[in-house]
């Protein structure tokens, strides 16, 4: 008799033997490499400071910066400053700077009291330093699984094509793999082909969930289960066997509904979708499965 197929809500029951955790750093360890990384940051904020009329002005003055890595930095300064409520991704584009000051700037902190709380703060600023350090390596995890990812399926499946950004990197557009796909700038992490035709056997999504709750597991799932019906969708309208991987892996599956909201995900689509962990690749994701 052929034994059961394992499916993702199989494993639920000793979930912690299927997850890898992500190394991490203590604190506060950190705090040497993180003021020595900041303390410019923080100079070069109190000169800006300093030579500004307004915080409308000092906002400009950051954008000024031709040093992308320093912009970025001093943007999150000026947020925890100035605007905790302007979107942090609109501080980091330059372009987008006169509209933020147009849509934001009656919200701004005076620039006088920004001065006066920054001179109560030490420079290097430790609390702030740690801060800014937690953004350093965000994505970190994500790049390692997905790098492990393309190692492991490689080495079992040497002969069959796999791409997209093994780290950073500019993510697969649904566009530039399908003809008139319906939502071409549909961004995925890697696709998998056939070596004899380059048909594509599967597309795929890789995420670390170091730390998932409350309306956040509905975001993920919701997000996932939207992705995988409209590239399974056009699969089906174009009588392609195309199937959906989502390799997931972290602590954050173990949190709320997390585990079954993804089992409930590959129930939906039996056989064209899989929820997997980098432990379950080796004995889920096969050639039999990919090609039928």
């Amino acid at each position: 008799m052929t034994p059961k197929t394992k499916i993702f809500a199989d494993y639920k029951p000793d979930a912690t033997n299927w997850i890898t955790l992500a190394s991490g750093e203590y604190y506060p360890d950190i705090l040497v490499n993180a003021c020595e990384l900041y303390k410019p940051v923080l100079v070069l904020f109190g000169q800006l400071l300093k030579s500004s009329e307004s915080s409308t002005r000092l906002f400009l003055q950051i954008a000024e910066q031709t040093d992308g890595w320093m912009r970025v930095q001093l943007a999150r300064v000026f947020r925890k400053y100035v605007s905790p409520e302007t979107p942090v991704e609109m501080l980091k584009q330059k372009s987008k700077a006169q509209r933020i000051c147009d849509e934001f700037g009656k919200g701004f902190r005076p620039v006088q009291q920004v001065q006066a709380a920054f001179l109560t703060r030490p420079i290097p600023d430790e609390a702030l330093c740690a801060i800014l350090w937690e953004y350093k390596d965000r994505g970190k995890k994500g790049y390692d699984l997905t790098e492990k990812f393309f190692a492991l399926f490689r080495s079992t499946f040497p002969d069959l094509s796999l791409t997209g950004p093994e780290r950073a990197g500019k993510d697969i557009l649904m566009g530039n793999i399908f003809t008139k796909y319906p939502k071409p700038d549909r961004p995925v992490d890697f696709i998998i082909r056939s070596p004899s035709n380059g048909e594509v056997l599967a597309v795929g999504l890789a995420r670390y969930d170091s730390d998932r709750g409350g309306a956040q597991e509905d975001d993920r799932t919701g997000g996932y289960r939207n992705c995988a019906d409209e590239i399974l969708g056009y699969a089906k309208k174009h009588g392609l066997r195309t199937k959906v991987i989502f390799i997931n892996d972290g602590p954050g599956l173990l949190l709320g509904s997390m585990w079954s909201d993804y089992a409930a995900l590959e129930r939906t689509k039996a056989g064209k979708i899989m929820v997997a962990t980098l432990r379950m690749v080796p004995e889920r994701i096969t050639r039999e499965w990919l090609e039928s």
